[in-house]
């Protein structure tokens, strides 16, 4: 009925087409969700044993990271099932009989139309609607959760590294003064590395803070020492103190990652209302994964073309590369209009244009009417012989 009303072809070639491209995409999508959603599964696991939250509070957090990654798990895995279903053809032969008919490149694409549209119509959702919301929940979930834990993220008898491990710090004793993250500890002994020479200080007790104006997170060191230099060298500096303030988590590192997760979990209404360089860049991003599958349908199709001597899983291979390229180049693209290193009228859509010019390109070499203007260009460029 629905072949009917959008005037899709209802052929035994298109149903044995579609039913081929339903099972390979069904079967991909499976494994790599299997594999992203399990390496998930497994890191959630250590999750919870490192900071001793229960397992079952951090199954939403794995829930809402799988419905995050279903659109690009679904575009790759139609992309990859358009080849294989277009290449099986090809090595059976069945293909080569129908372009024999005039059933050519233009006759798959259209063929497969029903699945694309479902699956763009799907990813367009997804990434639009679904996948905001998933961010957002999960953002509420590790509030409750994860972030709870942070607020003991000292652990007692346990060696903890800051700043790219720029700082080591080490706590006998550790216990949370209140809901705010404040923590206090005992038998303190920290690490620094420098460039000119190392600093060790060991304190009696300290206070983790964050500073209100700057969002920072410091350690308050009570009487203690500190030394400049390792024990043993000539210009060893020893300071006493009562009291000293360690930076050990930058508020502008935090706020940073603050604003890109919150335009991360924004409707999209609302970012368009909003405008500016995260907005924009969050915005097309969101556009560009849907409008991705429509033209990466056409490239697989292209790409499916193949002959029984060529290699099983070259065009396959191919295709991965293909895929990466343009995920990758959406990410860049995306990343400098954050930056403002690109100018948001051009930002992705820069890319899709690339591609959209790849596939025209590619389409007359696979028709072989590239090599036929190359051919023309260069025969009138041949100079012409004089009779003597």
């Amino acid at each position: 009925m629905l072949l009917k009303i959008f005037n899709f072809p209802n052929t035994i070639i298109s149903r044995y087409l579609l039913k081929n491209l339903i099972v390979f995409l069904v079967s991909i999508f499976f494994i790599i969700g299997l594999i992203v959603f399990g390496n998930q599964f497994v890191l959630t696991v250590q999750e919870s044993v490192e900071h001793g939250i229960p397992f079952q509070e951090l199954m939403p957090i794995v829930g809402f990271n799988m419905l995050r990654d279903v659109p690009i798990i679904l575009s790759l895995s139609l992309f990859l099932a358009i080849i294989i279903s277009i290449s099986q053809m090809y090595k059976s032969s069945e293909a080569v009989v129908m372009n024999s008919v005039g059933l050519g490149d233009k006759s798959f694409v259209y063929y497969i139309q029903p699945i694309v549209l479902f699956s763009f119509v799907l990813v367009f959702i997804l990434t639009i609607y679904a996948v905001p919301w998933a961010k957002q929940q999960k953002s509420y979930a590790e509030d409750e959760t994860v972030n709870a834990s942070e607020f003991s993220f000292i652990t007692k008898g346990k060696f903890e590294s800051f700043k790219n491990g720029e700082i080591v710090f080490y706590a006998s004793e550790s216990s949370l003064i209140d809901s705010a993250g404040e923590q206090n500890m005992e038998e303190v002994f920290i690490y620094i590395t420098r460039k000119e020479s190392p600093v060790i200080v060991l304190a009696s007790e300290a206070i983790k803070y964050t500073d209100s104006t700057s969002q920072s997170i410091y350690l308050r060191l009570k009487d203690g020492v500190r030394y400049e230099g390792l024990p043993g060298d000539l210009n060893v500096n020893i300071l006493d103190f009562d009291q000293y303030d360690l930076e050990i988590v930058s508020g502008e590192v935090q706020k940073s990652l603050s604003n890109f997760s919150e335009i991360e979990e924004k409707t999209t209404i609302d970012l368009l209302n909003e405008g500016g360089l995260l907005a924009n860049a969050e915005v097309q991003w969101r556009f560009s994964q849907p409008l991705s599958i429509l033209i990466l349908s056409v490239i697989g199709v292209l790409l499916g073309k193949t002959s029984p001597r060529t290699g099983k899983g070259i065009n396959l291979l191919i295709g991965v590369v293909i895929f990466m390229i343009y995920n990758n180049g959406l990410l860049v693209a995306k990343t400098s209009i954050e930056n403002g290193e690109l100018n948001p009228l051009i930002g992705l859509w820069s890319i899709h244009i690339f591609f959209i010019l790849f596939l025209l390109i590619f389409y007359q070499l696979r028709q072989g009417k590239l090599s036929y203007f190359v051919d023309k260009i260069a025969t009138l460029n041949k100079p012409e012989k004089s009779n003597v």
